[in-house]
């Protein structure tokens, strides 16, 4: 019988994130990216989500302290026809990409 793969877990610190760019240097340290870069805007995460960056998901997210990142991360921004705020916006790219997020 195959062995199941360990799930990947990696804690993000949302009380580190003031705004976007220590948003990315928070989750790039949480994931240990290598330089701890994993991306630096929404489009640079979706990148770094399809590898060669960091870790490929699958793997969860265990966002501790999300309501300071949710604070922190209000510019609003309209997507494909709609509009929300930045949190929402990484919460959508993440998931999408193949990411858990637990926020707590």
């Amino acid at each position: 019988m195959p062995q199941k793969q360990p799930s990947l877990e990696y804690h993000l610190d949302g009380a580190a994130v003031a705004d976007e760019p220590s948003f990315y240097a928070a989750l790039g340290s949480a994931v240990r990216a290598p330089d701890g870069y994993y991306g630096r805007n929404l489009d640079a995460l979706v990148d770094c989500l399809r590898g060669g960056f960091g870790p490929e998901p699958p793997f969860t997210l265990l966002w501790d302290d999300s309501a300071a990142a949710r604070r922190a991360l209000t510019r609003r921004l309209v997507i494909e026809g709609r509009e929300q705020c930045y949190f929402d916006a990484v919460l959508d790219v993440l998931r999408e990409g193949g990411v858990t997020v637990v926020l707590r």
